[in-house]
Formats: structure tokens, C-alpha cells, sequence
């Protein structure tokens, strides 16, 4: 077991609104403003950037061009960017089009990647908060199953040059991945105690949707309702299916038979979820919405700092507020496209209480062995990974302005229907 007594103490984030960097900090967003002027945030010259960068210029189909150049007129008018936040997300994009470039070359060469199956993936789809990331990294402990860690999410597939050195312990793009979370860990030292992220932690397909541009993972980097109210009036099953097919390359890339994904996007998309993937697994995980509504908008006002100036944390704990009431009433509402015998809704109470016990329902009920050997790694991670091992944060939903009553008052139809009690606050 590993040491409990060492942690470190609590944390009350009293800057989040007017945030304070350490002079390592200060340097990188002092080296960002240098040349911030100088991005373009366009669509014509970020593909032309890409191209140049790859050595390719076949982008398969064209319709992304749309999503991204609204997502574009977006950042330059909703999104209140930094020098930082500019120069961060045409890097964002940039590698979101070489991920598409290099996906499209693969599949030209290969075109028996389109073959692959993907067979009866387990499906974790839950807000952030409600013991998600525990129960992917549970299941991604055992080695019969394939999971997508952080660094193959941000570039799945490599570049022609660095071909030779894929998945060896040599391959660039670790540790590219390590040098962006050394800066992360810098400028936002905190993060870590509320959501782990390591070069090798297992991440979620939502990175994957990117690719496509149609994702609700861009209202992450910054409150836009323009793109918000784009997303949700488009059917996503085009997207999901683009997802497949990324997923098919990496399994043909790198191996692996039974996929473990997690995305809470998924809580709103169930119908394209179950019909792209109408063999999978669907885990549901609920927690008291409050709960959820005030450790997220805290997570996504600190990671503000990172992107925006200002950083208003009352108004993006408004929108995810809100944001996070559509997604839970689509679960409601589309709960029963979800077949029974292939679906389990989770409570995050009894989650924490055994999770192990929750692993072996889990395991039941999608028909997957659980040797001796995939008991012990998972239990391994158990003993290794306590929750809060890193320190907790002290949630204040006064400082977001969060109206407690009024949002419970709101999610109660949600709490009852999934028997989700009420957490103190």
C-alpha cells in the first residue's frame, strides 16, 4: 500500500479570478505574448502551416472546413484569448489538421485498416466528477483491454519521418507529451489534485472527435455559445464515425482487441453512440449534480488561466452550470436507447465504497474473463492510486457564484429517476 500520510495539505483557490503565476510560470507566458501577434487564426493559412509541416495535403473529406472555421470566428470573438490562449489554440488546431493529414495518408497506403473491427468496446460515459477517470483507469489496468493514453490522443497517428519509431520507447511524440506537461505542471501547479494527467495516463476518444471538429471538448478552452448551440444542433453520427476509423488505425498501428473509452460527451449522444458502436458495453455514472456542477466549474475556471484574460470564473461556472443541465437531462431523456443487457448505471457512492466490486458487475456483464493475472494489476492500481493522493481543493460554490438550491432544485427530476442522493453542501 502506498504512504496516506504524506499528503499534502488542502487548497483554496483564492486567485481564480485574478491569477498569480510564479516567476517560472511568468517567463512562458511572457515568451507566448513575443510572437502572439503574429498567429493567424485562419482557417487557409493553419491548413497550409499543416501541409508544410507533413509533407501531405490530402485532408479527406472537406466538410470539417465549416466547423473549423466557425470554431475559428469563435476564438476571435467569444473567447476573451490570451497572447497564451492565441498562440495555444492555433497550435491546438494545428495539430488537430496534421492528425488529419496523417490519418488520411494511412489510410490510403492501408486501406485494409477500414477492416479492423471494433468489437464490443466498454463505454464509460459520465461527467467529469463522478468517479470516471477511476473506473477508466481500473479497467485500462488490465492488459486485456486497449486504452488510448494521453500521449497517442494528441497524435495517433506519426509523422511519415518519425514512422520507424513508433510505440518504442524512443518514439517523439512521448516525449513531446512530456515537455507540454512539464509546462502545464509550471503554470498551473494545483491541477494535478483535481485531475492527474501524465504522459501515459489513459485519456479519453473525445480527442479523437477533435480531429473532426465537432466536439463539445472545444467548449472547454473557453465559454462560446456560438459553437455550443452549432454542436448540439448537428447530429454527431458522421463524427462518431469518424472516431471509429481513428480508432481502427491505432488498432492497426499498435495492437489491442477490446477498447476501454471514456468520454462524457457520450451522456448527450447516445443514440450516434450505440448506433456506431451497437455492440458496446455502456457504463453511466451518476453523482449528485451539484457535486459536479461545482468541482468542474472550478477545474475549468483554474484552467482558464492558462487561455483567457480576462478570467471571469462566475461566468464559465454560469455556462457549465448550464452546460452541464443539457447534458444530464439528455441522459434522461435518452436513457432507454441503451439496451439493458448491455448497459449499468453507476452511482458514484457506491462506487467509492467497492470499486472493485463495481469492476467484477462490470466485467459480468459484458462477458469479459477476469483472470488472476488482470485482478492482481487491477489491484495493483488500487493500492497505488488512493483518491486525493495529491492533495484535495477546497470547492467554494460561493466564489463561482453557484445558486446551490436553485440547481438542485432544477436537476431534481435527474437525482430521483437515477436514485442519486444528495451530497452536503
Amino acid at each position: 500500500m502506498s504512504d496516506t500520510t504524506s499528503r499534502p495539505d488542502p487548497v483554496r483557490l483564492t486567485d481564480l479570478a485574478d491569477p498569480h503565476f510564479s516567476p517560472e510560470a511568468q517567463a512562458i507566458f511572457d515568451g507566448a505574448a513575443a510572437f502572439a501577434h503574429a498567429v493567424q487564426l485562419d482557417a487557409e493559412v493553419l491548413m497550409a502551416q499543416a501541409v508544410e509541416a507533413t509533407g501531405l495535403d490530402d485532408f479527406g473529406p472537406m466538410d470539417f472546413v465549416e466547423r473549423l472555421e466557425l470554431l475559428l470566428w469563435c476564438f476571435e470573438h467569444e473567447a476573451p484569448l490570451s497572447p497564451m490562449g492565441r498562440v495555444s489554440a492555433a497550435s491546438q488546431m494545428g495539430q488537430l489538421l496534421q492528425n488529419r493529414l496523417l490519418l488520411t495518408d494511412l489510410l490510403a497506403r492501408h486501406p485494409e485498416i477500414h477492416d479492423v473491427e471494433i468489437a464490443r468496446p466498454v463505454v464509460i460515459a459520465g461527467l467529469p466528477r463522478t468517479g470516471t477517470t477511476h473506473l477508466h483507469n481500473l479497467l485500462a489496468a488490465d492488459p486485456q483491454l486497449r486504452s488510448l493514453p494521453y500521449w497517442e490522443s494528441l497524435q495517433p497517428v506519426p509523422l511519415p519521418a518519425e514512422a520507424q519509431l513508433a510505440a518504442t520507447d524512443d518514439d517523439p511524440r512521448i516525449a513531446r507529451c512530456d515537455a507540454a506537461l512539464s509546462v502545464l505542471d509550471v503554470v498551473m501547479p494545483h491541477f494535478t489534485r483535481m485531475h492527474e494527467m501524465t504522459t501515459w495516463h489513459v485519456h479519453e476518444e473525445i480527442q479523437l472527435l477533435a480531429i473532426d471538429f465537432s466536439t463539445m471538448l472545444f467548449d472547454t478552452m473557453a465559454p462560446m455559445p456560438t459553437w455550443r448551440d452549432f454542436y448540439l444542433a448537428h447530429d454527431q453520427t458522421p463524427h462518431y464515425e469518424y472516431m471509429k476509423t481513428v480508432l481502427k488505425a491505432m488498432q492497426w498501428l499498435r495492437g489491442g482487441e477490446r477498447w476501454v473509452l471514456k468520454s462524457p460527451q457520450h451522456l448527450e449522444q447516445f443514440r450516434p453512440l450505440i448506433s456506431t458502436f451497437p455492440d458496446a458495453t455502456v457504463l453511466v455514472t451518476h453523482r449528485d449534480p451539484v457535486s459536479v456542477m461545482v468541482s468542474m466549474s472550478t477545474m475549468v475556471a483554474y484552467s482558464a488561466r492558462t487561455s483567457l484574460s480576462p478570467v471571469d470564473p462566475v461566468a464559465i461556472s454560469a455556462y457549465w452550470a448550464d452546460r452541464l443541465e443539457t447534458m444530464l437531462n439528455a441522459a434522461l431523456r435518452d436513457r432507454e436507447l441503451l439496451p439493458a443487457e448491455q448497459s449499468m448505471d453507476i452511482r458514484f457512492h457506491e462506487f467509492m465504497a467497492d470499486d472493485l466490486a463495481t469492476v467484477r458487475r462490470i466485467y459480468e456483464l459484458a462477458d469479459q474473463p477476469l483472470p488472476e493475472p488482470s485482478m492482481a494489476a487491477i489491484e495493483r492500481y488500487v493500492d497505488t492510486h488512493q483518491r486525493d493522493r495529491h492533495g484535495k481543493v477546497v470547492y467554494e460554490p460561493e466564489a463561482l457564484g453557484l445558486d446551490v438550491a436553485a440547481r438542485r432544485a432544477a436537476m431534481r427530476p435527474y437525482s430521483e429517476r437515477f436514485a442519486v442522493p444528495d451530497e452536503p453542501w
